[in-house]
């Protein structure tokens, strides 16, 4: 059986293939394409694609009838990531300047938006089956509609430095920003393609808490060094995340310590210096916050291994079921 980054990569190989088909041409092209291409062209891991794939082979469909949903969920995917970028002032993404960074803001938001336009058309496509597109639509627009209200959630807190949240606030905001397009609308798609059903209210489950423990492994790796390839270190604490780290850091410091923390919440990003967030990352350390992200990202990565057993149980023994169970492994486990 292939490893899981061996599984990731073949999958991602015809994502790329099939998104380089729907933003190959067109004008302006220096304007827009080009642009489109650029952020199309630059190599993810295809998490997921890929688990929407694995997921449809686990589930009987074949690789023809799944990919124009994976490719749409992908251009989704890249959209939000462009929109992202210029909501948090990053500079780099993938190894390479951000497109607003390249281009300027009107015109990488204008980008953005032509890709989530375009993401709908690979469903045209001839191989996708016509009977399931409009379920597949659905999924995506759920899927849009709940990334971008936790979105919302987290630019609110950031803008009026909303620091009384606990473990369920931000497991609220990880399920809608994260684990919707993540892991619960994949699994959710695949499962309309599929020939084989497996259990829906443990399958949400699975999305959910998989989503959950990814993102909090997500957040540890931005604080560990060399941990977000392609991306600037730190960055979350620059931005004023409130990861659940934060939380819990904020949730057990001293009075004195938890004002000091506040005051740098509370000024624009610019304004705050490596050394403070040197020394907020060091009082996450000390307060044993990154211990008790691993220790919550392990639970929830355990939970969801089980919901894995519960979703599938009726569906037959396969090398796709045994890959799909090697792909969540690694989504939930991620270093």
């Amino acid at each position: 059986m292939r490893t899981a980054t061996e599984l990731l990569e073949s999958y991602a190989c015809l994502t790329r293939a099939a998104m380089a088909e729907t933003v190959a041409g067109g004008a302006p092209g220096s304007y827009l394409y080009e642009l489109l291409r650029d952020y199309t062209d630059r190599q993810g891991k295809g998490l997921r694609p890929g688990l929407l794939l694995a997921a449809a082979e686990a589930c009987g469909a074949s690789i023809r009838t799944a990919l124009p949903a994976a490719t749409a969920l992908e251009l989704l995917h890249t959209s939000f990531l462009i929109h992202d970028d210029v909501e948090d002032h990053s500079r780099l993404r993938r190894g390479k300047p951000t497109l607003h960074e390249l281009h300027g803001v009107p015109l990488a938001i204008n980008a953005g938006d032509a890709l989530a336009n375009l993401a709908t058309q690979p469903l045209m496509s001839s191989a996708f089956p016509r009977y399931r597109s409009r379920e597949v639509l659905a999924e995506l627009r759920m899927a849009i509609r709940q990334t971008t209200e936790g979105q919302a959630l987290e630019l609110g807190w950031r803008r009026h430095t909303v620091v009384d949240l606990t473990e369920v606030d931000y497991l609220e905001l990880v399920g809608r920003k994260t684990c919707w397009y993540t892991t619960m609308a994949p699994l959710r798609i695949a499962a309309l393609l599929g020939r084989w059903q497996p259990a829906s209210a443990a399958l949400d489950r699975l999305g959910f808490l998989a989503g959950c423990a990814f993102q909090i492994r997500d957040d540890l790796l931005d604080v560990t060094p060399g941990g977000q390839e392609g991306k600037e270190p730190h960055s979350d604490i620059a931005e004023g995340k409130r990861t659940v780290m934060l939380i819990h850091l904020l949730s057990v410091t001293p009075p004195d310590q938890r004002q000091w923390i506040v005051g740098y919440l509370g000024k624009a990003e610019h304004e705050r210096t490596q050394l403070e967030q040197s020394q907020l990352l060091r009082m996450m350390v000390e307060a044993g916050s990154l211990a008790y992200a691993e220790q919550l990202a392990e639970v929830l990565g355990q939970a969801a291994r089980r919901s894995f057993d519960e979703a599938f149980a009726d569906l037959p023994a396969s090398a796709e079921l045994d890959s799909l169970r090697a792909l969540v492994d690694y989504l939930i486990d991620r270093s």
